[in-house]
C-alpha cells in the first residue's frame, strides 16, 4: 500500500454550504497531489480501492475521507473516479501529528 503522511480531511472541513470547497480543502488537495508518488502502477480498470486512515480523533467517522481521497487519487493518475467500483476501508486511532492515509488500487472483477 502507498502511505501518505497527511491528516485525512473530513467532509465538514471540506465544504462550506452546499458545494463550495473551503480554503482548507483546496490546500489539502494541493498537499495530497504533491505527496502522492509521481509514478504508480495502475491495474486495468475498473478498480477496487483499499484505504486505511490514521485518525487522531476517536470521534472521526470511518467514511469521512473516502470521497476526497478518491477524487485526488483519480485526478493525480488521470482516470475518472467512477471507475472505482468497490472499496475496503480500515481506520485506526493514532497520536496527533501522526495522521496518515494509505491506499492501494487493484483490478475489480465482479464475478456476480
Amino acid at each position: 500500500m502507498t502511505r501518505i503522511d497527511i491528516r485525512p480531511l473530513s467532509v465538514n472541513e471540506g465544504y462550506t454550504g452546499r458545494r463550495w470547497k473551503t480554503q482548507e480543502h483546496r490546500e489539502w488537495e494541493r498537499s495530497m497531489l504533491f505527496l502522492l508518488p509521481r509514478n504508480l502502477y495502475l491495474p486495468k480498470p475498473p478498480y477496487k480501492i483499499f484505504l486505511k486512515f490514521g485518525f487522531s480523533s476517536g470521534s472521526s467517522d470511518w467514511d469521512n475521507g473516502i470521497k476526497f481521497c478518491c477524487d485526488v487519487i483519480a485526478n493525480k493518475y488521470g482516470f475518472n473516479d467512477k471507475l472505482i467500483r468497490a472499496g475496503n476501508v480500515d481506520t485506526e486511532i493514532v497520536p496527533s501529528m501522526q495522521e496518515y492515509i494509505e491506499f492501494e488500487l487493484k483490478h475489480y472483477c465482479n464475478a456476480g
